[in-house]
């Protein structure tokens, strides 16, 4: 029987070197590695094989095995399954968008930054402007922007991979929502109320914040069946 997989990651932990420069863990060499852990080749490398496919280690020719920062990649392919099985909705995701999107804009109304402050305001601007120009895709690309900053100024790992994880569901909630308020010509509401929400980061206010962030749900979901529909385009 394997070895559970996070006890072979702390008995990897103890044999690795840590490169001062970089940081990085740098395992010993397999045979070594084997000897080490009295573990045959086979079982270690399918032990490794495991970890490089959740993204946790990377081998570099010539140079050797690393354990690494993890990459998105698995967890993206996890959510992405359980939305074709059915265990993940579009209304999981709207729903479950809606809570971080609260509990993110209150957090970066405690610790954003003036230079992170401009940066939303011109993610505003560019909405503003794809708007005037009838320009649906740069306005989408505008508001996915704003949205990821807020997450990257939260600065939370564990935020980010749930994010990322549902990366390619969000992105069709969000293009969901902006045709439904183009249809509804209140895409220029729609935008405004992102301006409240910077209005409300800038003064500090997080209890403004996550209002400012519930209340632009809210406009986006004034007409449910546009949403829902333009939803099921967005998916097929």
């Amino acid at each position: 029987m394997s070895e559970p997989l996070d006890r072979f990651v702390t008995r990897l932990l103890e044999l690795a070197t840590v490169d001062e420069e970089t940081g990085a863990r740098r395992l010993p060499p397999e045979r070594e590695l084997g000897d080490a852990l009295g573990m045959s080749r086979g079982a270690l490398r399918e032990q490794l094989a495991v970890l490089e496919r959740l993204g946790f280690l990377h081998r570099t020719q010539g140079r050797g095995t690393y354990l690494d920062t993890p990459s998105f990649g698995f967890v993206r392919t996890y959510f992405t399954i359980a939305r074709e099985l059915g265990y993940i909705t579009g209304v999981h995701v709207s729903e479950a968008r809606v809570l971080i999107e609260e509990a993110v804009a209150e957090a970066v109304a405690r610790k954003a930054s003036a230079e992170q402050i401009g940066a939303l305001r011109e993610s505003l601007d560019r909405m503003n402007a794809a708007e005037e120009s009838d320009d649906l895709h740069e306005a989408h690309e505008a508001d996915a922007d704003f949205h990821q900053q807020l997450l990257r100024i939260v600065d939370n790992p564990v935020l980010q991979f749930l994010m990322e994880g549902l990366r390619r569901a969000l992105a069709d909630d969000m293009r969901a929502r902006r045709e439904a308020v183009a249809r509804e010509g209140s895409a220029i509401e729609f935008d405004r109320s992102h301006a409240d929400i910077v209005d409300a980061i800038a003064e500090g206010d997080g209890e403004a914040a996550r209002f400012a962030m519930r209340r632009h749900f809210g406009i986006a979901e004034s007409d449910a069946a546009a949403v829902k529909a333009a939803r099921e385009r967005a998916a097929s």
